[in-house]
């Protein structure tokens, strides 16, 4: 068993509340934030009929009022830059439509993916998988159980991992008791989740949830997505701290956003908060070639820069590896930096 969980910083249980606590019209968005007279801003409303706008209060309360350039706004406002038809942009990026079955993915050798739930907390308006058909790969029970004597019969796979949409937006007992299935399979070692969840709402980290990592003969670990430092407050921090007590690995990705966080000062920022918290940097991503969202894109060239720069300002440590995701490739591709090139400013 693991470290058990305590609550010297206690979390409100009350996550379902919050999250259901949102904003979804983009102009009650921009007047929450004092926005709503930039006729630039009010004229991108309608990208929401490409991809829907969804922001949770606690997230929006980030947020600094009256400024259009907010790096947490620019995440998530829908913008008629989405309407721009981008060559080498497309809906499915990473070829991701063709799973091996539905709510199942087989992209790399030792490892599956599995796409628990739909929705997401709050829509960022880079997500690759914006376009995805998650209504034709729903986990039902049928699904669920074909899901799980794939994986029984796959005996090279030592890790699942839980995806979505987000797969926090899960309730407590269903994680639970996929958790426990995953548990009975020998070969399964690892249980890894990607969410944004506990970023936007951070209360989502309860002592039930806990209590299913700190019990689990698995290994956990969560991979946290945050993007830029103003995204991690005392809540952030104390939701982080239970996940430790509950001996979960805390990872983070975090995707390179142009206006958003791509220099090395913001960067260096993030990767010192992250390990206040705990979280270890992991991966910084090229931004996924998704439709509607090549404003957000950082040539790779760009990127080399960026990274030099990071070098100098913190420890190893805390540097993420920078890489790209390309189709059909069985790994994520790491960004030669070309250091060998490179004299120092």
């Amino acid at each position: 068993m693991k470290n058990m969980v305590t609550d010297t910083h206690p979390t409100r249980e009350n996550w379902l509340q919050e999250l259901g606590n949102v904003i979804t019209d983009p102009l009650a968005l921009l007047s929450f934030l004092k926005l709503d007279k930039n006729i630039k801003l009010r004229q991108g409303a309608y990208a929401r009929a490409l991809f829907p706008l969804r922001v949770p209060i606690a997230f929006a309360e980030k947020m600094t009022p009256g400024d259009p350039k907010d790096p947490l706004l620019l995440q998530v406002l829908t913008l008629s830059d989405e309407f721009v038809h981008t060559s080498g942009f497309s809906a499915d990026p990473l070829c991701e439509q063709a799973a091996v079955l539905p709510g199942l993915l087989h992209k790399y050798r030792n490892r599956v993916l599995m796409l628990i739930k739909g929705g997401c907390a709050v829509h960022c308006r880079y997500c690759f998988r914006r376009h995805f058909p998650y209504q034709n790969n729903k986990g039902s029970q049928v699904n669920r159980e074909q899901v799980f004597n794939y994986i029984r019969k796959h005996t090279e796979l030592d890790e699942v991992i839980f995806s979505g949409g987000d797969p926090l937006m899960a309730k407590d007992p269903e994680l639970a008791s996929l958790i426990t299935v995953l548990e009975s399979i020998p070969h399964i070692k690892r249980l890894r989740i990607h969410t944004r969840l506990p970023i936007v709402i951070p209360s989502r980290i309860t002592t039930r949830l806990c209590e299913s990592f700190s019990n689990s003969s698995l290994q956990i670990l969560m991979v946290t997505h945050i993007n830029h430092p103003n995204e991690m407050d005392q809540a952030v921090y104390n939701s982080m701290y239970r996940l430790k007590q509950a001996g979960v690995t805390l990872l983070n990705q975090t995707v390179l956003l142009k206006d958003v966080n791509n220099n090395a000062e913001i960067l260096a920022q993030l990767s010192n908060r992250l390990f206040n918290a705990g979280i270890l940097p992991y991966y910084l991503h090229l931004l996924d070639k998704v439709q509607g969202a090549a404003h957000f894109m950082v040539e790779e060239h760009e990127a080399r820069q960026i990274m030099k720069a990071l070098l100098g300002q913190v420890s190893g440590y805390l540097v993420p590896r920078l890489t790209r995701e390309v189709a059909g490739q069985p790994s994520k591709i790491p960004i030669d930096l070309q250091l060998l090139s490179y004299s120092a400013p």
